[in-house]
């Protein structure tokens, strides 16, 4: 058989069974709207300005790549079917050496000095952190998720209250920062459950639209009715208790400042991006289910204009990396600028790059450095195919 020239083979095969196209056009839509909520010229979100509607990128995008982060989960490691003890260890040694991996280029990342909250840093942590869940059948995942994003929340807040607003290294990175792990494990947990539940079927992504919607009406509704009734969220901070006496002298009075109980009603109410509440949790959450339905859906009948995103989305860690080191080459180290412009740019050449990439390449660069991690740490010299998929991001 004579061979095929590179770009009709891929434009032939590229998203095609057992690969799931409208998943990587979901993440092709993430790492769009990370770049723009990074550098995008956005102003506050108004359903009656469509100038607006730019700002749904915020805090959005990158939930929507926790969600997803939990569906490829799922897949690499048995998909519908739950992974045999057998292939436990295996699986365990390569999340975390796959988790290791991307936090390191996270760390990295984070040297640039760029003001982005890099996101690689705690997704690495959460390949370590499901290896306790990858047995658990999908009520238990969402049950899990369920209790996170309505507990947790409140909880951290009600704590941070009580202790008077503490801080280091450990609980600034896992529990008070841009990313707390409440949020993040509930919304990972979310994209696990879908990943075993036969993403891949049309009945799942509809299932999945309207549960979207619905979790999105509740959670917005939610923080609109925190906002009317005037419980907005607690700010951050140990101002309250440098008031006070330090000590067991002045912890009553430090305490009756930081409010405990104000500080956990508002972590329920609390749905502005990055707030890391319940009210974010299932708004956010619900509209990133909603997108990836869509996608889903969409891929079938628009699978030709779909590529390139789907190509963006196969690489979702190299087109990451690529733009956080390209604002940093425009305006150095410690730079800030917002351009819609330059994220017009920045998209069109991610797309491109990815797609010419993907077409005569395959697998992105960082993609395959992770793979070999994952390989490694599990002491295998190539990584199985698991019906179809290896152990993308």
């Amino acid at each position: 058989m004579t061979n095929v020239f590179p770009p009709v083979s891929w434009l032939r095969g590229f998203g095609r069974p057992p690969r799931i196209l409208g998943l990587d056009v979901a993440r092709g839509l993430a790492i769009l709207g990370m770049a723009g909520a990074h550098i995008g010229d956005t102003r506050t979100f108004d359903w009656g300005d469509p100038g607006s509607w730019t700002d749904l990128v915020n805090g959005r995008s990158s939930i929507l790549f926790a969600v997803l982060a939990g569906v490829s989960i799922a897949l690499m490691t048995g998909r519908s079917a739950l992974p045999e003890r057998e292939r436990l260890p295996y699986l365990r040694l390569s999340l975390v050496g796959r988790g290791a991996v991307i936090f390191v280029i996270g760390l990295a990342l984070e040297m640039l000095n760029t003001p982005i909250a890099v996101i690689l840093t705690l997704y690495g942590l959460i390949y370590v952190a499901v290896i306790p869940f990858l047995r658990w059948r999908p009520w238990q995942l969402l049950t899990a998720a369920a209790v996170l994003a309505l507990i947790g929340p409140a909880l951290l807040a009600f704590l941070a209250a009580v202790a008077l607003h503490p801080f280091g290294a450990g609980i600034g990175f896992v529990l008070y920062g841009s990313y707390p792990i409440t949020v993040w494990m509930a919304l990972v947990l979310g994209g696990m459950a879908l990943g075993r539940l036969h993403v891949e079927r049309i009945r799942t992504a509809v299932v999945a639209l309207a549960v979207g919607i619905l979790l999105a009406v509740g959670g917005y509704g939610l923080g609109a009715a925190g906002a009317a009734l005037g419980a907005v969220p607690a700010e951050s901070g140990d101002g309250a208790s440098l008031s006070a006496p330090s000590g067991w002298a002045g912890y009553p009075e430090a305490l009756a400042q930081s409010d405990p109980l104000q500080a956990a009603i508002s972590a329920v109410f609390a749905v502005d991006p990055h707030t890391g509440g319940t009210a974010e949790v299932l708004g956010s959450g619900g509209f990133a289910l909603a997108v990836v339905a869509l996608c889903l859906l969409l891929s079938r009948p628009l699978r030709w204009p779909l590529l390139p995103l789907g190509a963006l989305g196969s690489m979702p860690l190299t087109a990451y990396s690529v733009h956080v080191v390209s604002i940093v080459l425009l305006v150095g180290p410690g730079g800030f600028f917002t351009s819609n412009a330059f994220w017009g740019l920045t998209a069109i050449g991610l797309l491109l790059g990815a797609t010419l990439w993907s077409m005569f390449l395959g697998r992105g660069p960082l993609e395959r450095l992770v793979g070999r991690g994952a390989s490694a740490m599990a002491g295998i010299p190539t990584l199985p195919v698991i019906t179809g998929h290896r152990l993308d991001p």
